[in-house]
């Protein structure tokens, strides 16, 4: 396991996002996976300014979205595109025709999951994800329980995640499902990055990377995964056993 462990939230994020351009200025046209939620958001923030600078360029790039919540859409605030969109794809300029996300209004979701997996599939694989870790141990929608043998799918959502992710709106929704890239595609990919910042994600950090790989966990996977950089700040790492 690669891990990074940073002072403060901001630095944390300056690290991510260099790792990311990085990557990007080896493969311009890589596939990019990367999730909403608070954790990436100074990340996001980094990446704009850098290419506003001419550091960075997402042209050739191509990007698929995560996850989304059942029943939201681009124009729900707090669904996860309207916040990729809002915090990075327009102010990087990203075309229509660079960006795959889960319709997770669509009749049809299996089929949604077969679109979005097809497009994984035509590239051959993930370039780059990054991750956030939920308090429960979630990647994505990948939820406690959840089969490390599935590509897209749609889950009923763990009740911390119903309870938690009601920050993310201004008025109280009733979350019940949610529709996401499966394990066996964040294990597919070439690089993986999670991101866990605060005293909140202690508990889970320390069972993400020191406990069993088990589904009740789902980030434990990633112990396994050969190319995986985990990025958190000292409050997050706090707990780990050793930790510095």
């Amino acid at each position: 396991m690669n891990i990074h462990v940073f002072a403060s939230y901001d630095e944390m994020s300056k690290s991510i996002a260099q790792s990311i351009i990085d990557f990007l200025r080896e493969k311009p046209n890589a596939l990019i996976c990367l999730p909403g939620g608070n954790t990436p958001l100074g990340t996001y923030r980094e990446l704009v300014t850098a290419a506003k600078a001419g550091r960075i360029d997402f042209s050739r790039a191509t990007f698929v979205g995560l996850d989304e919540w059942v029943g939201l859409g681009i124009e729900d605030e707090g669904s996860c595109q309207h916040f990729l969109y809002h915090e990075l794809f327009h102010p990087l300029g990203i075309k229509e025709s660079q960006i795959h996300f889960f319709d997770a209004k669509a009749d049809d979701l299996a089929a949604e999951c077969r679109r979005i997996d097809e497009v994984i599939f035509r590239h051959g694989s993930l370039d780059l994800i990054m991750l956030g870790l939920g308090v429960n141990g979630h990647l994505g929608f990948n939820e406690p329980g959840v089969s490390f043998e599935n590509y897209s799918h749609v889950i009923d959502l763990d009740n911390v995640t119903k309870t938690v992710g009601q920050k993310y709106f201004k008025e109280q929704k009733e979350l019940t499902q949610g529709i996401t890239l499966g394990i066996k595609h964040i294990m597919e990919a070439k690089k993986v990055i999670l991101a866990a910042d605060g005293p909140k994600k202690a508990e889970a950090v320390q069972r993400a990377i020191q406990g069993e790989v088990t589904p009740s966990m789902p980030a434990s996977v990633l112990q396994t995964h050969p190319n995986a950089h985990f990025f958190f700040d000292k409050l997050a790492y706090a707990k780990v056993e050793g930790a510095r």
